[in-house]
């Protein structure tokens, strides 16, 4: 499924030859109402942040094959269909910057139904677009979780739109939630489940970390047994296998406004421990805003560790709960002027990341959640080069999972994820070079 843009938000990116960088390329859908002979497409202007490259200087690909003007005039035998995206391609040695580009293309076309004093037609479109430049050997793994894109997902979204997504990002794992991506949850047809697999192979991605739920107040008159949260949490263990996943986040119901879990959970997740071994899946509950790191929750989590003795729970790290200022808007829209005006679960908890320190060697999975990361690269709530600092410092090399929190205006959350992934690789390698 192709944005509505004209100009999408995938394949913005450098051209390379070997090991030299030869300029950069853009994608853009057909603006017209039918499919296009080749030899109709009379080329395509790009400009980006106000340098003009003319349709006679670009070239393009189209299903495959790429053409000059003149090659696209006399070309036979290749079409421009309404569903395929069209390759624009600038020669610039040396590229472009990452980080976010003002861009906009001025498509020609021919329409022999028109009288030629009129051709060519020419669509216009312009939008801000994140050029990510991948690390080739990253000291840390990227990935995204598919909540980032809620709200887009199956309405402008399909599952594999936002595998494409985020494989051109140059990331390699992919977070869900089970009851949230899969389609007749508990119980995916077999159809659906082979075509997961065969999607992860065909955008080179690794299943990471899977969501579920314990609901433990799932009926108002009494609460989950022990038995019946362990079978709930029982069904995602073998789901999650069965789709490849490593990690299982299990979110469990809560008692108080600081979130300590409810009574059951860790009779639930010991019940769990043999499953896990011998499906190799690590059960790794959250420590999510409003819990800080030095707090009885996380206490609780790291005495279970050292009573079982077990490989098979970790914790999971939000990185909202190192935010220093709050990203909650207001319910009106307007900032709130006092603290009492935001959610206990939206005030800046401001976690230092230091407090990382004495519990990393459990953590095995991080959220990097986020609200929004700017034109210039900033997140202006979560400190992420102090908490790099502290991961490389202390020989994190796992997963760094984004997961966008912010507004769900259509498109916000594949934009927002780009601009992330392009400041977190920007910060590894000034941090990794220093």
């Amino acid at each position: 499924m192709l944005n509505r843009d004209i100009i999408q938000n995938t394949g913005f990116c450098n051209t390379t030859d070997g090991e030299t960088v030869t300029g950069f390329q853009v994608q853009v859908r057909n603006p017209n109402y039918r499919g296009l002979a080749s030899s109709l497409v009379d080329g395509v202007d790009v400009t980006v942040d106000g340098r003009t490259w003319s349709h006679e200087e670009t070239t393009v690909v189209l299903q495959g094959t790429e053409f000059s003007l003149a090659a696209l005039r006399t070309s036979t035998g290749h079409r421009w269909a309404l569903d395929e995206p069209m390759t624009v391609k600038v020669h610039h040695p040396g590229g472009l910057s990452a980080g976010v580009h003002r861009v906009a293309v001025d498509i020609r076309h021919r329409a022999p139904y028109i009288p030629i004093e009129f051709q060519p037609n020419l669509a216009h479109a312009d939008r801000e677009l994140t050029l990510v430049d991948p690390i080739a050997a990253p000291a840390f793994s990227y990935g995204v979780s598919l909540y980032s894109y809620t709200g887009d997902m199956y309405t402008l979204m399909s599952l594999e739109d936002a595998m494409a997504e985020i494989a051109d990002l140059g990331a390699s794992g992919i977070e869900i939630l089970g009851e949230g991506n899969i389609p007749g949850y508990p119980k995916p047809s077999t159809q659906w489940i082979d075509t997961w697999k065969s999607l992860l192979a065909k955008y080179s991605l690794t299943p990471t970390n899977y969501g579920s739920w314990i609901d433990s107040r799932m009926w108002l008159d009494r609460d989950l047994t022990v038995a019946e949260g362990a079978a709930q949490l029982a069904t995602d263990l073998r789901l999650a296998a069965e789709l490849g996943f490593s990690f299982v986040r299990p979110k469990i119901g809560v008692v108080s406004l600081d979130l300590i879990p409810h009574p059951i959970w860790d009779q639930v997740v010991e019940r769990n421990l043999d499953l896990a071994h011998e499906l190799g899946i690590v059960i790794c509950p959250e420590i999510h805003s409003p819990t800080p790191i030095r707090h009885e929750v996380v206490d609780g989590y790291l005495d279970f560790i050292e009573r079982t003795g077990t490989k098979n729970f970790g914790l999971l790290i939000d990185t909202g709960i190192f935010m220093t200022k709050t990203a909650f808007l207001g319910w009106d829209g307007e900032e709130p002027t006092s603290e009492e005006e935001v959610p206990v679960p939206m005030r800046a908890l401001k976690v230092p990341a230091s407090d990382l320190i004495d519990v990393l060697k459990h953590v095995v999975f991080i959220q990097a959640k986020f609200y929004e990361v700017d034109e210039s690269l900033e997140d202006p709530h979560i400190p992420w080069r102090e908490l790099l600092t502290v991961l490389k410092d202390n020989g994190y090399t796992g997963y760094l999972s984004s997961e966008y929190e912010g507004p769900r205006d259509p498109y916000r959350g594949p934009v927002q994820v780009r601009r992330q992934h392009a400041m977190l690789h920007k910060l590894e390698r000034e941090l990794f070079s220093a």
